[in-house]
Order: C-alpha cells, then sequence, then structure tokens
C-alpha cells in the first residue's frame, strides 16, 4: 500500500484522506439541493397552511371572545333578574307588611267596634235591669203600702175597738198614715 501512496504522490495529486474535511459541514452541492425543497415547502406552508392555520386562529379567537361577550351579557342579564327579584321580594314584603298592618288596624277597629257594642249592650242590660228593677220595687213599695194600709187599718181597729165601714174613711186614713210614713227618715227608702 505504501506503493499505492507512494505513486498519488509523485503525480501530485493529494489524496482524499490527506485532506482536511469538517465532518459536520456537508459539502456544497448537498447544501443547495437541501434548501431548494426547504425553500419550496417554506413558500408552500407560508401559501397555503399559514393562511389555514392563521383563519382557523382568528375563528377560534373569535368563537372564545364571543363566548365571553355573551357570558358577560349573560351575567349581566342575570344581574338583572336578580335586582329585578329582589325589588320584586322587597315589594312583596313591603306589601305583606301593609297588608299584616291593615289586618291589625281592621283587628283593633273590628275590636273596639265589639267593645263598643258590648257597652252599649251593657248599658242597655243595665238599663233594662234597673227599669225592671224599678217596676218591681214600684210594685213591690204598691203591694206593701196595701199591705200595710190593711194591717194599719186592722191594728187601727183593734186599737180603738170599732170598724171602720166607711172605704172612704178608710182609703183617707191609710192615704195620711202612709204619708206620715213617708216623712219620717229611712223609712221607705233604700
Amino acid at each position: 500500500m505504501n506503493n499505492v501512496i507512494a505513486i498519488l504522490a509523485a503525480e501530485g495529486e493529494t489524496l482524499p484522506l490527506e485532506e482536511s474535511v469538517n465532518p459536520l459541514i456537508p459539502p456544497l452541492y448537498d447544501i443547495v439541493w437541501s434548501l431548494i425543497p426547504l425553500v419550496v415547502i417554506l413558500w408552500l406552508f407560508w401559501k397555503f397552511i399559514l393562511p389555514k392555520f392563521q383563519q382557523v386562529m382568528d375563528e377560534r379567537e373569535e368563537r372564545i371572545e364571543g363566548g365571553l361577550r355573551r357570558a358577560e351579557q349573560t351575567q349581566a342579564e342575570a344581574k338583572e333578574e336578580l335586582a329585578k327579584y329582589k325589588a320584586q321580594l322587597a315589594e312583596a314584603r313591603s306589601e305583606a307588611a301593609k297588608i299584616r298592618d291593615d289586618a291589625r288596624a281592621q283587628g283593633q277597629q273590628i275590636l273596639a267596634d265589639m267593645k263598643t257594642e258590648a257597652e252599649s249592650e251593657r248599658d242597655r242590660i243595665v238599663a233594662s235591669g234597673e227599669q225592671q228593677l224599678a217596676a218591681q220595687r214600684q210594685q213591690i213599695v204598691a203591694e206593701l203600702r196595701s199591705d200595710l194600709g190593711r194591717q194599719s187599718v186592722d191594728l187601727a181597729e183593734r186599737l180603738m175597738g170599732e170598724q171602720l165601714s166607711d172605704t172612704v174613711s178608710r182609703s183617707g186614713t191609710i192615704d195620711r198614715f202612709l204619708a206620715d210614713l213617708d216623712r219620717v227618715p229611712g223609712a221607705g227608702k233604700n
């Protein structure tokens, strides 16, 4: 093999292994032929794929922003409905309080009316009782006067020993006796 190296060295050519070749840098023809498909692929990607990708991203962004806007709008509507509900609830509570107050007032009015009616009924019953009592008193007084008159006449007859036959004189005597009896303090009045 030394002979082959010597022959080649004599001819002035360098051997392939004698050159200093960097293994990390490919040959120029490989770089050119690799760049051409890369540029074509990049151009196709830039021309067709990237716009579609951007369109999909824009649609997704629009969908998300639209969803957020709808969510915010729905949230705002929910807050409005909640405010309306709270207002209606407050109104219903105030109306219920008003109804309770009205019912209490009506109850108190009914109670006052019933008390007034009961007092007037009591007064009527008391007045009726007093009238009955007065009528009974007059009747009893009349009966007592009659009995007292008869007993007075009987007593007077016994004391005098004579019988009063005249009814006119008898009633005059009885009336005088009863008038005298009415003049006596504390007699016949209770």
